[in-house]
């Protein structure tokens, strides 16, 4: 029964995470939600702005910290002592659903517009970018084990009695051109829109800031755990391709 409900939990959070992922989608694009990162801004003061302004920053520092630190292996070390082993994944899931759905609820949009693309084609190339973005961010979480990633392999292996095994160091596809073709992903969804407001400015230069400096750590628990990523990251660069890996990318 424990085993069962084990995989109901983790199944429940991932089930959870598509819900958010597609309307995070929506929400960073301005469409089919309810809620969106870029509307008009609804006070004239400067006052009700700067409030706004505070609560946004705000969010997105319980999510850099939320996403940050839960990933970091002490804090893993002391949830294991609350959570069992298995559901460790499915409760950083879980926990970053709620920041993300908190953050959803009370974004306050601050209006004024930055850039406005009028050309069609331009339009165009920025919403197959935004587009690319996503599908990049959900095809190279498959690459690497999308449901390792998201939880779904521990309760699975836990409810049939299988001992978990942590996955090697790979490095598919678009993994041998930039090291972080995840981030790469993300960073497109956030920069590649038609119209770009001051609340949208705000959003995606705080998570890029946040992306760099969540780089730095993740690369250092990296270098703890597989001896392979030194040599890696020598190889490879971080976030920008080199043309010359590219093309012989593409002649292999």
């Amino acid at each position: 029964m424990k085993r069962l409900l084990v995989l109901m939990y983790g199944l429940a959070c991932y089930a959870m995470f598509l819900g958010v992922f597609l309307y995070a989608v929506g929400f960073v694009g301005g469409f089919l939600t309810p809620t969106r990162l870029d509307a008009p801004f609804e006070h004239s003061d400067t006052a009700a702005q700067l409030s706004a302004l505070l609560i946004d920053l705000l969010l997105l520092l319980i999510f850099a910290v939320q996403h940050s630190v839960m990933a970091r292996p002490g804090f893993k070390a002391w949830l294991a002592r609350w959570v069992p082993q298995p559901m460790e994944r499915s409760t950083y899931v879980l926990a970053t659903n709620c920041v993300l759905i908190l953050l959803f609820w009370q974004w306050r949009p601050l209006g004024e517009i930055v850039w406005n693309v009028q050309s069609s084609m331009g339009q165009i190339v920025l919403w197959l970018l935004y587009a690319k973005g996503w599908l990049t961010v959900l095809i190279t979480t498959c690459l690497i084990n999308h449901f390792d990633l998201f939880g779904l392999r521990q309760v699975w292996l836990y409810f049939r009695g299988v001992p978990y095994n942590p996955l090697p160091f790979v490095t598919p596809g678009p993994y041998r051109v930039v090291r972080h073709p995840l981030y790469v992903g993300w960073l497109m969804a956030f920069w590649a829109v038609p119209t770009m407001t001051v609340t949208h400015l705000v959003f995606a230069l705080a998570m890029t800031a946040y992306i760099l400096v969540a780089i730095r750590y993740e690369e250092h628990d990296l270098l703890t755990f597989h001896q392979a990523y030194a040599d890696y990251r020598r190889r490879v660069p971080m976030l920008i391709p080199r043309w010359s890996r590219i093309e012989s990318q593409t002649a292999d």
